[in-house]
């Protein structure tokens, strides 16, 4: 078996997996499989009680790894997340106790609750993959992603994350209230055979292993690209930097998100190449989040995703 056929059939079985426990938000579930697969963090922006722990849970589930969450409050404490030393008794010495960012998979619950300090050391752990605790680096498990949710702004006790906090994630991924036919199917399993309101895991399967999830990821790095789709994807994102309306654009980590999320796309699709339309698919979760509006387009009731239509009909798409 070929690898893009092995990848397609993998992800294909971790979604229909996940579909067991969680109703609904096929788009959310997928693009966070793209961003798992491509070695990134997601952040998703939507009110509580979507689904998003059912999600993580889920997914750790399939392929037998681990999953561990942060509820953000104003007083969480950077070794809250990361761990940190105690004095042994019987031994004399003092011993790492190792935070919940040591797991496969990270739900940092409602993220934009807790302080700067905090959100630093968060920092670390997304960017390196590593721990720093009393003059030693540890390095996390892979793979590892940390899937970050938030409430909208205008939401009491929130505020924006630092651009260079929302910088290190990979997608920016909007969740809303699921249809009423779904939202109907999603009470009818929980009235059931269901105690309390939450849905369990109990149907869902593990379909891989960790090692072979590596594998995927390693895969898709060689997935190469026509150069005509790199300048494509790097034209959208230098575009967003000069736009009228757009005071801050994407920076660089934006073309590389895009060719990143289009390689594992691409082989989603059972394809070896990368395609335009794979790149424009992925315009939006990928850069909705790395540019920031001036105060003026923000008054009029314009959103991220409204200035990136305008610049995705800018620009022809290359013929590949």
């Amino acid at each position: 078996m070929s690898t893009k056929i092995e990848f397609s059939d993998i992800f294909n079985a971790i979604r229909n997996e996940i579909s067991k426990a969680l109703v609904g938000q096929d788009q959310v579930v997928e693009q966070v499989l793209i961003a798992f697969f491509a070695s990134g963090h997601v952040i998703i922006e939507g009110l509580p009680g979507l689904g998003k722990t059912l999600l993580v849970r889920a997914l750790a589930k399939t392929f037998q790894g681990k999953s561990a969450r942060i509820q953000f409050t104003p007083d969480l404490m950077p070794s809250d997340i990361t761990g940190h030393t105690v004095y042994d008794m019987q031994t004399g010495k003092f011993k790492i106790r190792s935070g919940p960012v040591f797991t496969n998979l990270l739900l940092a619950d409602e993220i934009n609750r807790a302080p700067a300090k905090t959100q630093a050391a968060l920092l670390e752990v997304m960017q390196e993959q590593q721990v720093s605790l009393d003059n030693q680096t540890i390095p996390l498990t892979r793979p590892f992603m940390t899937m970050a949710t938030q409430n909208p702004y205008e939401h009491e006790g929130t505020y924006p994350l630092p651009d260079a906090q929302m910088d290190r994630f990979l997608l920016k991924i909007h969740i809303d209230y699921a249809p009423v036919e779904q939202e109907i199917e999603m009470v009818e399993r929980v009235v059931s055979d269901h105690i309390g309101d939450n849905l369990i895991l109990d149907k869902v399967s593990s379909v891989t292993t960790i090692s072979k999830i590596a594998a995927m990821q390693k895969a898709i790095v060689k997935i190469q690209v026509d150069k005509r789709v790199i300048e494509y994807a790097v034209r959208i994102v230098q575009t967003s930097r000069n736009w009228p309306g757009v005071a801050i654009g994407s920076g660089p980590r934006g073309s590389l998100a895009l060719i990143r999320c289009a390689r594992a796309y691409a082989l989603v699709q059972g394809r070896d190449f990368v395609t335009p339309d794979d790149v424009k698919k992925l315009v939006y979760p990928a850069l909705r989040h790395r540019i920031s509006l001036s105060p003026e387009v923000e008054i009029e009731g314009q959103k991220p995703d409204t200035i990136l239509e305008q610049i995705l009909k800018s620009i022809d798409v290359p013929r590949i």
